[in-house]
């Protein structure tokens, strides 16, 4: 018997911002359009960008085609390729060090949503695996929908071994990070480090706001104190 703490945290846009994600799809779409359209690579990428850049997005690929002339019908091939590629993905160095941190004294888990082939293919490029003691994907789990069904969050608890009062939720997004780890009794912290000063979490369950991963660990340990985990075999 002894101690179990856990600090759970989402992916996108909380240990990386998802905008890196997009970049790297876009760079694939650069290379194919030069290799199937004669397009100058710098080019189609100057113009995703910038779509993405003025809060156009989801609306970049249809930005491109009506720049080049090319027809609609290549949205959707377009965006799969986005979708499908190998990432090329670098995990910032203060999400590094903060896990590095944590499982001196922590169980740490990943529980992300989306696609789980796709979702896998973002963590293996981050190198996540390594520095974690646990990575779900909330769709292989319960009804298949993700956060921020209960069941998501039971797996991951499982998984660590940790009931739900010793475990801390660290993620962007208010209803399926924050609402969903809080109504199965985990303590939650709302991440902003990739929105605007008014993006804060609406969530009535929510108290706990920051804009940088390396406040995680000591706000954990107020959350949770050493000594004060349940007690599991």
């Amino acid at each position: 018997m002894r101690d179990r703490r856990a600090v759970v945290f989402d992916l996108d846009d909380t240990l990386y911002p998802y905008r890196a994600f997009v970049r790297s799809g876009f760079r694939a779409v650069a290379c194919r359009l030069a290799a199937e359209r004669k397009l100058q690579p710098s080019a189609v990428l100057r113009v995703l960008r910038r779509a993405l850049a003025n809060g156009q997005r989801g609306c970049e690929l249809q930005q491109l085609c009506a720049k080049f002339g090319l027809p609609e019908s290549l949205v959707e091939s377009l965006a799969d390729l986005i979708r499908e590629h190998m990432p090329a993905l670098r995990l910032p160095r203060e999400s590094r060090r903060v896990l590095e941190a944590l499982r001196a004294n922590w169980k740490v888990g990943v529980l992300t949503n989306g696609t789980p082939h796709i979702q896998r293919r973002k963590v293996a490029a981050l190198g996540i695996g390594g520095l974690v003691d646990a990575v779900l994907f909330a769709a292989e789990y319960g009804d298949g929908t993700g956060k921020p069904a209960a069941s998501a969050f039971h797996a991951a608890l499982d998984r660590l071994n940790v009931e739900a009062p010793s475990a801390v939720f660290v993620g962007d997004d208010p209803r399926t990070d924050i609402e969903g780890a809080a109504a199965v009794g985990m303590k939650t912290i709302h991440v902003m480090s990739y929105f605007g000063e008014d993006e804060r979490c609406g969530a009535a369950s929510c108290r706990i706001h920051v804009r940088r991963l390396n406040l995680i660990p000591a706000i954990a340990e107020q959350l949770v104190p050493a000594g004060t985990a349940s007690h599991v075999a």
